[in-house]
């Protein structure tokens, strides 16, 4: 799970991940992995600002962090979002470097770039959106289901 994330933050991840709920609360994260409650805190901070975890209150009016099926589909649609602000501002350089000027040219190639990247996460995510919400089918080497016949 690590991917590129702080280890303190990989490790909150996988924890609520590993999960039959998908949820837990600070206490229960810190308790788990025998850290700081603080750490906790800074960790959920990085993983709602990147929309991987979501905080809903419990019964008891405690935070619970929570990760489900529709969170991964919203982050990447989001990361993809955040490109088009990359595209635009490259764009604005070509308008400042001139079109006609190498530079130009470098910026507008990195904005059709980050543009089709974009579009082309934005399409994947849509078509895949299902596959979150799918649930795994039995396998032969599931023993609870009978085995056909083979003779």
């Amino acid at each position: 799970m690590a991917s590129g994330l702080p280890k303190m933050t990989a490790r909150v991840l996988t924890c609520l991940f590993t999960t039959d709920a998908g949820s837990l609360t600070a206490s229960q994260l810190a308790q788990r992995l025998q850290v700081s409650p603080a750490s906790i805190s800074k960790a959920i901070a990085f993983l709602e600002s990147q929309s991987l975890v979501r905080r809903e209150r419990d019964e008891r009016r405690r935070d619970r962090y929570v990760v489900d099926d529709e969170l991964f589909y919203q982050a990447t649609i989001a990361s993809a979002r955040s490109n088009d602000q990359l595209v635009e501002t490259a764009r604005q350089g070509v308008a400042i470097l001139g079109p006609h000027t190498p530079a130009a040219t470098r910026m507008e190639n990195i904005a059709r770039f980050l543009d089709f990247i974009s579009e082309s996460i934005t399409r994947a995510a849509e078509q895949a959106r299902e596959v979150l919400h799918t649930k795994p089918e039995t396998t032969s080497n599931d023993p609870a289901q009978p085995r056909p016949d083979h003779g």
